[in-house]
């Protein structure tokens, strides 16, 4: 009896002691819990790529600067937490960043929360402040999650609603509302362009009565930050409070005019230029007779050919990487196809050594042209966007008037070399208009305060140069959604946050560019998609290779028929065995031909769901596989070591 008691207590002991193990693991984990929130209630380790939980130095530069104490108040309901859970959790977070916030700030930032409940003062003051309330149910009551802002001045900011949908831009937002109540003067803005960029108004009176035009989007990212001016398109003068003067898709613009911008740089302002040689934004606008305009080509040579720079406009460059998925033509036989004058560029296509674009993932242009730096130009050229190698240039002509994207695509040759869309422009440059200013308009005076010319710019000028102005067009980079009457702008690529970042470069004031570069973050599967893209392109060449044998092999045939009657009409012959082998033989390759086109989009559904399959069985598979041979590993060691011991 002794000698099987022993062994029940010993194994009671082992029990006991395990217990006792867990319980002091568990208690040593909730106290050392304790202890750090009490210590450093803000300690964290952010594991996420892109530090999405970590407040970036824009923030904490803009937070740590703060002269005057900025109020901030949180209007949330928590009835919509335990209606719509994920609020919940969003509102959680929310708070936990503005609590960091206040941390961060020293106290500058001062932190209040409520619940407006329905029909109270609370809730009258969230209306006051701008909140919008939303129906949460059928009773018709109210809920509110949004963000009011005030200073000293009694300035106010507010978030009248926090989306989910907006949640990679949190950061960025709470930051913007911040920094615009710290920084009561704004720098300057000048915005000549030909393109209705505030509004249409021809659209207004078209719609008679309708929504009124909105601006573009890129326009109400920089009026949150800046004083922006409208420059007319005759001006003979740029105004001295223009920092930063933006000229979009300039057509036409008189010498008088050309000077004026030239001065402007000659003087040491910033230039940003956006010229096209194809504008998909105008050309899908009806011209002022209600006509699609006759040219939607812009250039500024005289200008930049005297700057050092060329950007041809005959041609348009196509990227396979990167290239948009449209709706093909309804004879194709596939139904989507990529368009490759429409492309995204990421990775080493956007220059991360620039402030400007070292943190942007996505650009998207759309026919855009390229540039290039001219021979023996003495100035610092540095490109901002590229092509990738798998591009081409094509002629301008073969994206206007209804374009052919399963044609272009067919007869697509990469040529192994990147081209230049967008690039900063450093040194020293000589006036383009070496005599002096040119004679004003006819029947136009110039300017009482007309500045003295200058031949050469006072120290190296700066400027920047795009071969595309529809990456400032809504469609190619912002998705705009209705929230019961509020218009909510989701970005899907950085065209945004890249012209922001620029302006913000050469207004002097750098803090909100690491914020804005961190709003989407779309992880697409590269390889799957470059993959998927040369197999699209090889089918439509192997495509239009069979297409073209098989309409002329069914020319052929109806040749032979057509032959065949008139012979009957004729005299009633009869046709010979060599017309009917022929005969016979047409109709034959006509079945391989459709047999192999068959096939070719077989392989090619083949290659990209082979691809797609291996993909999601690596990143579901490995990291468990992994797991599994690492414990593998670490029991066999044991057990040797056991055996070792043992022995």
């Amino acid at each position: 009896m002794s000698g099987t008691s022993s062994p029940a207590r010993a194994g009671t002991r082992r029990i006991w002691s395990s217990a006792l193990g867990l319980a002091a693991a568990a208690t040593l984990a909730i106290g050392v819990n304790m202890l750090v929130d009490r210590l450093a209630p803000r300690a964290r380790v952010d594991l996420t790529q892109q530090q999405l939980y970590t407040l970036s130095g824009g923030t904490v530069s803009v937070l740590r600067g703060l002269q005057e104490p900025v109020t901030l108040r949180l209007f949330y309901s928590r009835r919509l937490g335990a209606a719509v859970p994920a609020y919940g959790s969003y509102a959680e977070r929310v708070r936990a960043m503005l609590e960091e916030y206040v941390a961060v700030s020293g106290g500058k930032v001062r932190l209040e929360v409520f619940d407006p409940e329905p029909f109270s003062e609370t809730e009258d003051r969230a209306l006051a402040l701008g909140m919008q309330g939303v129906p949460v149910d059928q009773s018709g009551e109210q809920i509110y999650f949004g963000l009011a802002g005030s200073n000293l001045l009694d300035d106010e900011r507010s978030i009248p609603f926090f989306q989910p949908e907006r949640e990679r831009f949190l950061e960025f937002d709470l930051t913007r509302l911040v920094y615009e109540l710290s920084s009561p003067r704004r720098p300057v803005v000048g915005v000549m362009s030909t393109l209705p960029m505030n509004g249409d108004p021809r659209m207004m009176m078209m719609m008679r009565g309708g929504p009124a035009p909105q601006p573009f989007a890129v326009m109400q990212t920089l009026r949150q930050f800046y004083t922006v001016q409208d420059v007319p398109l005759d001006a003979q003068r740029i105004a001295d409070d223009v920092q930063v003067l933006m000229v979009v898709h300039p057509q036409g613009l008189s010498d008088a005019t050309q000077y004026a911008i030239d001065q402007f740089v000659m003087r040491g302002g910033k230039l940003i230029v956006f010229v096209d040689p194809h504008s998909e934004g105008q050309a899908g606008r009806p011209g002022p007779g209600g006509r699609p305009p006759a040219s939607t080509a812009s250039e500024l040579n005289r200008l930049l050919n005297a700057w050092g720079i060329d950007a041809p406009n005959e041609a348009v460059v196509l990227d396979l990487r990167g290239a948009w998925r449209v709706r093909a033509n309804p004879n194709d036989r596939v139904q989507a196809v990529d368009y490759l004058a429409w492309f995204n560029m990421q990775g080493d296509s956007i220059n991360n050594q620039e402030v400007a674009t070292a943190q942007l993932n996505q650009v998207t242009v759309a026919s855009a042209g390229h540039l290039r730096q001219r021979d023996g130009a003495a100035i610092e050229f540095t490109p901002l966007l590229t092509s990738s190698e798998r591009s081409m240039l094509a002629n301008v002509e073969r994206v206007k008037d209804n374009p052919d994207p399963a044609r272009i695509l067919a007869e697509f040759r990469p040529e192994h070399l990147r081209r230049t869309i967008a690039a900063r422009v450093r040194g020293e440059l000589t006036s383009a208009f070496p005599d002096g200013p040119p004679p004003p308009p006819e029947g136009t005076e110039r300017p009482a305060d007309f500045p003295a010319h200058r031949a050469r710019s006072t120290g190296p000028a700066n400027f920047v140069v795009f071969a595309d102005a529809d990456v400032l067009e809504d469609r190619f980079w912002v998705r705009t959604q209705d929230f019961f009457g509020q218009s909510v702008a989701t970005p899907f690529s950085d065209n945004g946050s890249l012209v922001a970042n620029l302006v913000d470069t050469f207004a002097g004031g750098d803090a909100l560019i690491s914020l804005r570069s961190r709003g989407e973050s779309q992880r697409p599967f590269i390889v799957v998609d470059d993959i998927r893209r040369d197999a699209d392109a090889r089918f439509r060449q192997t495509e239009r290779e069979l297409t073209e044998r098989l309409q002329q092999t069914e020319r052929r045939l109806r040749e032979l028929r057509q032959g065949q009657g008139g012979d009957r009409g004729q005299g009633g012959a009869v046709i010979t065995p060599e017309q009917r082998a022929e005969i016979d033989a047409a109709r034959a390759q006509i079945l391989q031909t459709r047999q192999q086109l068959r096939a070719v989009q077989l392989d090619l559904r083949r290659d990209i769901e082979g691809m797609e399959v291996w993909m999601r069985i690596i990143n579901i598979a490995a990291v468990p596989l992994l797991l599994a041979v690492f414990a593998i590993g670490l029991g066999v060691m044991r057990a040797r070591r056991r055996g070792a011991a043992r022995a």
